[in-house]
């Protein structure tokens, strides 16, 4: 779909100037800024091949409609097509960066967005990273796609980790899934969150441990978040949130390695790939990774 094509199914805007204005920056889909009347909106439009990326557009926009109860998520004004192209109320505030979540304020405006979110309307569908990694990585083998020479001699390591998580039940929410920084608004109002792709139900401290990853925090930031989404110092919730961290890098890793087997962007997703799997892998092999695991088992 065009941004032409969203703008003429739209029937309030009929009769109406509609200024197009694209922004720069996504990797996936083609963003769009519109003013219409003195108001402005938001319109993302799929990449080709999205599908592979395991973005299921019912629920994104099922989901977003339910961010947007919570307070979290921006409205949405208009869909048009059958697979929903949105068109959302525009916010206005500061886009943040990776630099700008690590400063000092930045984490209980993070962490206060993240309870606002968890706390509202259930999501329609559920997240797993375990199986979101074993869906990319059957791809990447299927379609010969490049991976890391070493990629795959961590799998044993993603298996560890999966039973650990297991050992200590934990309460589903609905999760955005993929906090990267420019996911956060800074409003007057405090943080705002957009950008439902990867949006479902899913345990509170991977959301944590995503946006650290994601945000490129430390050990003591990670703490700090943890305990300002909380209220209270929990052994066992920071170290699932790092391992978590840890997945979702060595996940998002493989999102990289499809994009850079697809994507007709000049963008080097193997170099933003290898972000992400670089500090997974050094982790991996830490002396703290035993006691991580053996923390976040714990009742």
């Amino acid at each position: 779909m065009t941004i032409d094509e969203v703008v003429a199914g739209v029937p309030a805007w009929e009769g109406q100037a509609v200024v197009v204005e694209p922004i720069d920056g996504g990797l996936t889909n083609a963003n769009y800024r519109l003013t219409v009347g003195g108001r402005r909106y938001c319109v993302r439009i799929p990449g080709r091949d999205s599908s592979l990326l395991a973005v299921d557009r019912n629920a994104e926009w099922r989901n977003t409609l339910a961010a947007a109860a919570s307070g979290a998520g921006a409205g949405v004004f208009a869909t048009v097509g059958d697979v929903p192209v949105m068109v959302l109320d525009w916010i206005d505030g500061e886009v943040q960066t990776g630099e700008s979540l690590r400063q000092d304020a930045a984490v209980p405006k993070m962490a206060a967005a993240i309870r606002r979110l968890h706390a509202g309307p259930a999501f329609v569908n559920e997240f797993n990273m375990f199986r979101i990694a074993e869906g990319y990585l059957r791809i990447v083998r299927e379609r010969g796609f490049e991976i890391p020479a070493t990629y795959e001699d961590h799998l044993p390591t993603v298996a560890r980790i999966e039973r650990a998580m297991q050992a200590r039940e934990s309460p589903l929410v609905p999760c955005n899934n993929d906090l990267l920084a420019a996911n956060y608004i800074d409003t007057p109002d405090g943080f705002r969150i957009i950008d439902y792709e990867y949006s479902g139900m899913n345990e509170p401290s991977f959301e944590l441990g995503n946006a650290m990853a994601e945000a490129g925090l430390g050990e003591e930031a990670l703490t700090e978040l943890c305990i300002a989404y909380y209220g209270r110092h929990d052994d066992a919730l920071v170290a699932r949130a790092e391992l978590w961290g840890w997945l979702a890098r060595y996940g998002w890793t493989l999102w990289g390695m499809i994009q850079d087997g697809t994507s007709s962007l000049e963008f080097d997703f193997w170099e933003w790939s290898m972000v992400k799997f670089e500090p997974a892998q050094r982790l991996a092999r830490s002396t703290r990774f035993d006691a991580l695991l053996d923390r976040a088992a714990a009742r």
